[in-house]
């Protein structure tokens, strides 16, 4: 397997990336074609970027995200889920993790955290957020042997099925 991580033109390979996702979530393609508008807007904002993980040079998984900004639409949702908690300063002076995925036939071998690690090694921010599906998943794991920690949890994002966990770590994350 030969696997390169690197800087990826999220707004150039935005229908290869989100084939991915599509796969690895299981989007249909009215889902994907809404997520197509926001990962093209979200590569406009202040700090956005995107990592590639390319395996015999096709595109195997992706990372990207971007310097939190409560006025986003996702903060917004999950702001009152935080203060509940006491924990909504974690909003502040973030970097947030807005999706990863990769490719189920190359998941379990490292290229998430890898993406993820070195996304967030690049951050200016001194912690980082993200959210999940809230369920005892491979993600959830993985976010956790990182260093990330439940700071909301039962969140609801309108339109989805499913509630999520918010969850936050120092930066540098944790190494094995």
């Amino acid at each position: 397997m030969d696997l390169v991580i690197g800087p990826l033109d999220l707004s150039a390979h935005v229908d290869e990336a989100l084939a991915v996702q599509a796969i690895a979530f299981g989007l249909a393609a009215d889902e994907v074609a809404v997520r197509r508008q926001i990962v093209l807007r979200h590569m406009t904002y202040p700090g956005a970027r995107a990592l590639g993980a390319m395996v015999d040079g096709n595109l195997a998984g992706f990372v990207y995200g971007m310097p939190n900004d409560r006025t986003h639409w996702w903060s917004t949702v999950v702001e009152p889920y935080l203060r509940a908690r006491h924990n909504d300063l974690w909003l502040d002076d973030s970097f947030v993790i807005t999706e990863l995925h990769v490719h189920p036939h190359h998941q379990n071998r490292g290229i998430g955290r890898t993406l993820i690690t070195t996304i967030t090694d690049g951050a200016d921010e001194p912690r980082s957020i993200l959210s999940a599906i809230d369920t005892d998943s491979p993600a959830r794991g993985l976010y956790h042997s990182l260093g990330y920690q439940d700071l909301a949890r039962q969140v609801l994002f309108p339109s989805a099925p499913k509630p999520y966990a918010v969850m936050g770590a120092p930066l540098p994350l944790r190494r094995r």
